[in-house]
């Protein structure tokens, strides 16, 4: 792990996005305070349509008028009555 300041950053970034694809990790510092990580990028994980199949359950009534004012009441008396 290298640390660099933001101007040799900017000067070379070239060199150390190399650095970062061969799996090391550059810290940009500011007047020798460390303010920013340079690491390989992850992409996420693409999410499946239906992965909560079978897991999730919602009452029939879930958005109805009479659960969405219960809950906002739920909300307003937390606050205090602010709302």
């Amino acid at each position: 792990m290298g640390m660099v300041n933001i101007h040799e950053a900017k000067t070379h970034l070239s060199k150390l996005l190399e650095q970062v694809e061969a799996g090391e990790e550059v810290i940009i510092a500011r007047a020798g305070k460390p303010v920013a990580r340079l690491v390989m990028y992850q992409p996420l994980p693409r999410r499946q349509g239906g992965f909560l199949k079978d897991e999730l359950w919602l009452a029939a009534d879930w958005d109805s008028p009479e659960v969405n004012a219960a809950i906002t009441r739920d909300f307003e008396d937390a606050l205090g009555g602010e709302g």
